[in-house]
Formats: C-alpha cells, structure tokens, sequence
C-alpha cells in the first residue's frame, strides 16, 4: 500500500499512513484533506514543453530522449530508496547524456499537489503512503498517462516477451479503472493477512487457529501467559481490514467484496459482514486486545508485538523490512491467511488478500513520460527485481526475480501462504477505488471505533453502509465497477 504501501499501500515509513488525527473519528471527512484531494485533481495550470519523443530501436524501444531530463519522486517508506536508487544506476548507464533527478519524501500529496495544479508534475511518481493522492480522482481528472505502452514494450532482459507477459497476475487489472487503459504500475507484490510469531505461536503449544473458536481460544491461552492475543495500528485503523476483509470473502464469498467495491446498497449488511465484524468486535469485548492499541500508531503497534507483548497483528509483508530492527532473530516471523468462522464459510482456509503494491504513475503533462516508462522497464526487469526482493523482503510484480536468493522467513512464509491460497486469492479495490472513504470513514469512523469498544458491530455497520451510500450518491466522485 502504499502502500498502498501499502501502501501501499502502500507502505512503510515513519508517518506511512498518517492521514487521519484522532478528531477525525468519527469519520467526517476533514476540510484540508478534501481541499488537497480536489486541488491535487485539478487539471489547472499550463503543462511544462514536453520532451521530443527519441528514436525507437531495439535497446531504446519506448523511444527515450537520450538527452532529456528525468525526474522520480519516491515515497521514502518502509522499503527504502536504495532498490530505486540502484535502477536509477541502470537507467543512467543506458542514457549517459541524460540526467536523472532523483528525490524521495514522505509527503508525496503536499509536495506534487501544487505541481499537478501548475502543470509540471515529475515524470515518475511512487504514489504512497499516508499523504497518497487518490487514484480515483488523479484518473477521473485524467491526470495519468496510461502505461500501456509499457506493458507492450518488449521485456527488459527478453525481448521477445513484452512487459506485460512477464508480470504476476492480476498487476494488469489492478491498474485499471475504466475499460483497457493501464493507469498505474504497482511495483511491490504484497501479502496481506495474519502476522504471527512462530516461536511465540509454538510456546503456546498451538497450531495457527482455522476456526474462530479456535482463534479465541488460542487468545485465551496467551492472555494466561501474559500476551495478548491482537494488536493493530490504532491511530490507522485502516490496517484491520489487511486480515477482516479476505476474512469477509472467505466466509461469503468473493462476491460480497465486489459489491462492496461496487458500493452497492446494502452491501455492509450482507450476513458475512455482520458475522465478521461479531467475530472481531469480540476479541475486544474479551480483553485479547493489547491495552492502548487505540492509541498506537503503526510503529508503535508492530514494536509492542514484535517485543512479544501480542500474539498477531494485521499487516502486509512489508512490516518484515519496516520492523527488522525490533523483531528478534528467533521470532520465526510467519503470515498466515485469516481465520475463519467455521466450516460453513464459502472459501476454504488459505483464502487470502495478495495483490500490488507500491503505486507508480507516470503523468499526463509529464515532461519526459516515455522516460518515466523506461525507468519502470528497467524496474520489472529481473536484475532490479531481485535486488529489490534481497533488500526490502518483498516480491515484485515481475513474476520470478526470487531464484538464487535466500529467502527470510517472513518472505518465505508469504510465498508458502499464496501456494496454498492457489486460486483463492482476493483483491478488494476499495482501498485504491475510493481512498478517502476506506481510510478516514470506514477505517477511522468505522472499524476503528468499533474496535475501540465505541460502537457496537451494528452500528458500525449501519454507520460504514451510510458512508459508502454517500460516496455512491457524490457526483463529485468517479465510480468504478467490477466488470
């Protein structure tokens, strides 16, 4: 997510999804980061000369100005610069008359904002973290150039494959929002779901819990030993839903996640929802909640559970890289695919959420567009691709790029969850769809009272289905549809 970072969302960083304060929770939309989404979405101002377009060969297939300036803005989060860094090596060895600025930063909204207004945007942007601008609105307002010429271009090391022929599955899709054209790269592949310690999990004598009865018990048995069974980043709660909404599908099926995508009436008051948001709801009635969560930030909560002091945390495979400095080398850090309700559920166990992360985007009025694609060639390519998985444990949408590396454990666990998920992979898209709406009213307004004991799971419900009703009914908002 940038992650999403997630993100993605993307993801990562010190302030990776700082998006909302605490007066926010009760999920009305904040006048500033209205202000920002709509000013950052404004097609204003004069675009800057575009670059002349270079010519097309074989090592130059995107038709790259060998002389033109290139400009990557990186979100500075939980995977680093350096795998960016390094590409950006490559691409100035292919174009040494070409110079290349490069920057990262963690306030991606704040800093490109004015720069989309006036109409000299970077030429490569990584769209993530807390101040992401939202996708929905940047492609409503054609903002973004589409990459499928990119996705045409021959391979980075083959050329007889095309880009898109190299990518895990799903990447394609996820970039789209209205029919054919491709909108975003995401760059990061990441697993999302149940975030465990092995050692600690195996010192209860315990197997990771498939049912949910086996879930409360195994709280139970950690709440006698002094641990509490979850955690989660309360500031941000728009992380519980890395393991509640593959949870929701797995029990109703992946239909009830479309719908809620599709912000469908009643979509929140499917069965499965009530269930789910029941099952959660009673973790915190029973006490398995670590004592402060609502009060920690992302950071925070990963150190209280890497320092053993909560059994599992909701998360995606960066917390590995972003939290490798607390968790211990022993930890046995695993993933696993949430736990169910029981063998009613309409999915099998091993039902998961895995999809991009790590957003690119070329814009629109970029001054070197074909530039900004050619660095991404270079970035899908399988060189950039390993480094990338060796130094920020993560895989990559290139489909491969993990052959010759020793795998760590966290990393190791997640490539094992998607084999067992085989096609019981999820993807809701909400979260990229509508980002104000999942993070601040249904994260923040929603879940996170609720989890907080401040609402109970019907009124939460009743509240979420109200926020996505009047997301459906905004004019001032593009919707989007699974096809």
């Amino acid at each position: 997510m940038g992650s999403t970072s997630g993100e993605n969302t993307g993801p990562g960083g010190v302030g990776r999804r700082d998006l909302i304060k605490r007066s926010a929770a009760l999920g009305l939309i904040t006048l500033p980061a209205t202000g920002l989404l709509s000013a950052c979405a404004s097609s204003g101002g004069g675009g800057g000369d575009k670059a002349k377009t270079g010519k097309k060969t074989k090592q130059n297939p995107l038709g790259v100005n060998e002389t033109a300036q290139l400009e990557f803005v990186l979100f500075d989060g939980g995977f680093g610069k350096e795998y960016a860094q390094d590409a950006v090596k490559i691409y100035e060895k292919d174009f040494p008359k070409a110079k290349v600025k490069f920057s990262a930063t963690q306030k991606i909204q704040t800093t490109l904002q004015p720069r989309f207004n006036q109409g000299n945007p970077p030429d490569l942007i990584d769209n993530s973290g807390a101040e992401q601008m939202d996708m929905g609105v940047l492609v409503g307002k054609n903002q973004l150039a589409d990459l499928t010429p990119l996705l045409d271009a021959p391979s980075y090391d083959d050329p007889a494959k095309k880009v898109r022929d190299t990518l895990r599955p799903g990447i394609v899709e996820m970039g789209q929002f209205d029919g054919n054209p491709v909108w975003i790269m995401y760059y990061a592949y990441t697993v999302y779901g149940v975030w465990y310690s092995q050692k600690a999990l195996d010192s209860l004598g315990e197997a990771y819990p498939q049912t949910w009865d086996e879930m409360l018990k195994v709280c139970e048995k950690a709440k006698k030993q002094g641990m509490a069974g979850w955690t989660y980043a309360g500031k941000y709660p728009y992380y519980i839903p890395f393991s509640l909404y593959p949870m929701i599908g797995k029990v109703g099926g992946r239909e009830v996640l479309d719908a809620i995508d599709n912000l469908e009436p009643n979509a929140w008051k499917h069965p499965a929802v009530k269930a789910c948001f029941e099952a959660y709801y009673e973790l915190y009635k029973k006490g398995y909640i670590l004592k402060g969560t609502p009060g920690l930030d992302h950071i925070q909560s990963q150190t209280a559970w890497a320092k053993g002091k909560a059994l599992f945390i909701p998360n995606g495979s960066w917390v590995e890289n972003e939290s490798a400095n607390v968790i211990p080398a022993d930890f046995g850090l695993a993933v696993s695919a949430p736990t169910g309700l029981d063998s009613s559920d309409k999915l099998p166990f091993g039902t998961i959420w895995a999809s991009g992360g790590e957003p690119f985007i070329v814009p629109a009025k970029a001054h070197n567009a074909e530039g900004g694609m050619e660095q991404l060639r270079i970035m899908l390519g399988e060189a950039s691709s390993k480094n990338f998985t060796s130094k920020v444990k993560s895989l990559t949408a290139f489909n491969g790029g993990t052959t010759g590396i020793s795998l760590t454990p966290g990393l190791k666990s997640g490539v094992a969850a998607l084999e067992k998920a085989g096609s019981n992979v999820l993807n809701p898209r909400i979260q990229d769809w509508y980002v104000q709406l999942q993070k601040e009213k249904i994260g923040v307004g929603g879940l996170g009272e609720m989890m907080a004991g401040r609402l109970t799971p019907a009124e939460a419900v009743k509240r979420i289905q109200g926020f996505a009703d009047e997301a459906a009914k905004d004019p001032t908002i593009k919707h989007y549809k699974h096809n």
